[in-house]
């Protein structure tokens, strides 16, 4: 049996806010394995968790119940070298493609610091030459960036030179948390063509953090359906999206813009929900729900409805003889 490079057991997150907790992230587990490589993305609108996770997978953030255990140990417990090696093997690309570059700094200064960090032993013709390969594996021609300044660079260059940034030093796994949404919509697609080059070419397994379910579909494996820090739905992409069976994924779904040259500004209909939420135990989605009903006042389970296919609903009962473990349907 592999052991799962990155593995999350029952981690969950707890702001406290003066005599109030809140919940950023209910208990959760799951692991991504070194090969096949994958594409899992975890969706979810604003303020579901999804920043979170991301930032306790990256050990940027401590949970405050569970474990993150790399290659099968605890993160908080790696000694200098093993967490020098997790510090290598598990990088990020955040949102911002602009922060994360010194306008004093040429591109060459971005790339470089990595394979000083962790190759200090590599050549100055060595370290030219993987600069040149992260590159070319996110679509960038080297002689057109090498020596340039951010400013002389385009958002969506930015953004694929944060990625060759990551992947410059052969990482097991990325987690990219929402890349493309701060980039030109004519550029998302050479972003996300760099992002599925990497699993199939460079077997990367990667976390895909998206409020946008149209992207996910597209390049995604698997996908987690956050809202307010609980599992709504989870299993193979296409199954997913193309037969959502919880309310909120459904939700995401209908909200995708569709154009209707038909439709009459004097005729749309505005939503107006119930913004009352249940405290303590309960389904997340209860008050903004279409079907709910007294029983959803019981915190639901996630379990399995089809093969690859989980859903948190009370709607919904769970089917005989299937795995109910998140990985396993992932």
């Amino acid at each position: 049996m592999n052991t799962a490079t990155l593995e999350l057991k029952n981690v969950s997150k707890l702001y406290r806010v003066g005599k109030k907790a809140v919940h950023a992230l209910n208990p959760i587990s799951f692991d991504l394995l070194g090969d096949p490589a994958r594409i899992i993305t975890v969706a979810g609108e604003s303020g579901s968790g999804k920043t979170t996770l991301a930032s306790i997978m990256l050990g940027l953030l401590g949970p405050t119940t569970g474990q993150v255990l790399y290659e099968g140990k605890d993160v908080s417990r790696l000694s200098g070298a093993q967490y020098r090696d997790f510090r290598k093997n598990v990088q990020a690309v955040f949102q911002d493609p602009f922060a994360v570059f010194n306008p004093f700094y040429q591109v060459d200064h971005l790339l470089e610091v990595p394979i000083r960090k962790f190759n200090p032993g590599l050549s100055k013709v060595a370290r030219r030459k993987a600069m040149e390969e992260a590159l070319e594996a996110v679509g960038l021609q080297p002689s057109e960036i090498l020596g340039r300044y951010p400013h002389q660079l385009s958002g969506g260059q930015r953004q694929r030179i944060n990625v060759a940034r990551a992947i410059v030093i052969k990482p097991k796994i990325l987690v990219a948390d929402e890349p493309v949404s701060m980039v030109d919509a004519s550029l998302r697609a050479n972003i996300l063509e760099a992002l599925v080059s990497l699993r199939e070419n460079h077997k990367v397994n990667i976390l895909y953090i998206t409020h946008d379910l149209t992207t996910a579909y597209h390049v995604s494996d698997s996908i987690i359906v956050l809202y307010r820090g609980s599992v709504m739905e989870a299993g193979d992409i296409t199954k997913v999206v193309e037969s959502p069976q919880h309310p909120y994924t459904q939700l995401l779904i209908n909200s995708i813009p569709w154009p209707d040259l038909e439709r009459k500004w004097d005729n749309q209909q505005y939503a107006n929900p119930d913004i009352q939420e249940i405290s303590g135990a309960g389904c997340k989605f209860y008050s903004r729900c279409p079907n709910r009903q007294s029983g959803c006042q019981v915190t639901p389970q996630l379990v399995p409805l089809f093969p690859s296919h989980l859903a948190s609903c009370l709607l919904h009962q769970p089917q005989a003889n299937l795995d109910s473990n998140l990985t396993q349907n992932l």
